[in-house]
């Protein structure tokens, strides 16, 4: 199979060929293997291949669910597997290996999924772009030199670009939807408690991230979820599963819903005229197939950024101290990024009434975003309020950034859109509904 041929199919479509034998899937793993070596330098979303499952792929070990010998990358954060390594982006995790698998992890190789290698992450996926000192920056497949979004900019780059069909995405402010949006991919973070983190952690992020994939299709985003979402043992709460299955429900048209939309700014980020238009455009056809359709914004304090930021902060100084005394490395400015590094001496410093004070504002926040959702069944919305942008605006290497300016610089300008929900634990998606006069891709989140 040629590159431009493997790159036509989407995860779904590819298993089905390997299910009818028309394609092994040690082939399919040496296509997928081309293609990081014709692709990757443009975009540098690829950071370590595995050979072992490349050109020794021992076809036995695969899964027998739906995407057997699909071509899959693992983000270099959260990801787990045991035996391989996670750098979560950082010098100071430079080698390290994971010692336990991850649920997620063993769920995703039951699927059937080939994880031939792992994609690039910003350090401790900090930030709303792929960029920084230990691998590179990573670019949208749309235009070099342009951020593909993050912290998974690496996954969905290279899922756009036709490296591999489906990869690994995880969510703790929008780091799924914002590639998708800038990359043009298809990417949903799963409702609070849907896929468990167990059992290295209970819920990451205090609740806020969620583990998930980024696809070219809505099918493929389905069918993913059945395989994913199963309760695992000692997860802290479980949610009904729906009656039929995900991939079932995708292929059905929905009854009539109450859709609210917006594009006015929640953190003073104000939305690019034509980001504006698409959603607009958006609205207008979901009325045009028998949708209730209001112009509505929900009510968000813009400072519950910062509040989130503390939440988020709380003990990551303990974690990674433990990483240093695990690797062997000091924590210092030859091992973390400057505003990695300055997060990190903030975090040694926080005392646990500012934590509880910001799970305190959150709640607000979410309560207050709960009436929203007593009036609507959907939020359609931007996913960013504009296009990706170039490189450096958003880079965990500033120099500049202080804590007091650090949620207007780094986060509010690529997560107003995303992060109320990871607030109030909703699903969201970004799907790629429209393109810019620039010739990037818009994102539109419902």
């Amino acid at each position: 199979m040629n590159i431009d041929e493997y790159a036509k199919y989407d995860a779904l479509g590819l298993a089905e060929l390997v299910s009818g034998r028309h394609v092994a899937p040690k082939e399919l793993a040496e296509t997928a293997a081309r293609a990081i070596e014709a692709i990757n330098p443009a975009i540098n979303a690829v950071v370590e291949t595995y050979s072992d499952r490349i050109d020794s792929l021992d076809e036995k070990t695969l899964g027998d669910g739906p995407f057997r010998g699909v071509p899959f990358l693992m983000k270099d954060v959260f990801g787990h597997e045991a035996g391989r390594k996670i750098e979560f982006g950082s010098r100071l995790c430079k080698d390290m290996i994971v010692q336990t698998d991850t649920h997620y992890c063993r769920l995703l190789q039951a699927s059937g999924v080939n994880i031939l290698g792992r994609s690039a992450a910003p350090e401790y996926s900090m930030s709303g772009t792929t960029e920084g000192a230990l691998y590179g920056n990573t670019s949208t497949p749309w235009k070099r030199g342009y951020s593909a979004g993050g912290s998974t900019g690496g996954g969905m780059a290279a899922v756009v670009a036709g490296i591999v069909p489906i990869a690994h995405g995880s969510d703790i402010a929008g780091s799924i939807r914002v590639p998708a949006s800038f990359c043009g991919g298809v990417g949903l973070k799963p409702s609070r408690g849907r896929i468990s983190f167990g059992p290295i952690l209970d819920e990451n992020g205090y609740g806020l991230a969620q583990n998930f994939v980024q696809t070219k299709t809505l099918r493929d985003c389905a069918a993913m979820l059945d395989c994913l979402a199963v309760p695992q043992p000692g997860d802290p709460f479980i949610i009904p599963k729906p009656a039929e299955s995900y991939a079932t429900l995708s292929r059905k048209n929905p009854p009539r819903l109450r859709i609210g939309w917006s594009t006015k700014a929640l953190m003073n980020i104000e939305t690019d005229k034509e980001v504006a238009q698409a959603v607009e455009r958006t609205a207008k056809t979901l009325a045009q197939m028998g949708h209730e359709v209001s112009e509505d914004s929900p009510e968000f304090d813009p400072s519950v950024m910062r509040s989130m930021a503390d939440v988020w902060f709380f003990g990551f100084d303990q974690r990674l101290e433990g990483y240093s005394k695990r690797n062997g490395r000091p924590i210092g400015p030859e091992t973390l990024e400057p505003v990695v590094f300055m997060i990190y001496e903030h975090a040694r410093q926080m005392k646990p009434v500012q934590f509880l004070n910001a799970m305190a504002a959150l709640n607000t926040a979410r309560r207050r975003l709960g009436h929203y959702f007593t009036k609507y069944d959907v939020w359609l919305s931007p996913t960013t309020a504009h296009v990706a942008e170039p490189w450096g605006k958003y880079n965990l290497g500033r120099t500049d950034v202080t804590m007091d300016t650090l949620s207007e610089t780094i986060f509010q300008p690529v997560f107003q859109f995303t992060l109320p929900h990871n607030i109030t634990g909703t699903p969201a998606i970004s799907l790629p509904l429209a393109m810019h006069s620039s010739g990037l891709p818009i994102g539109v989140q419902l």
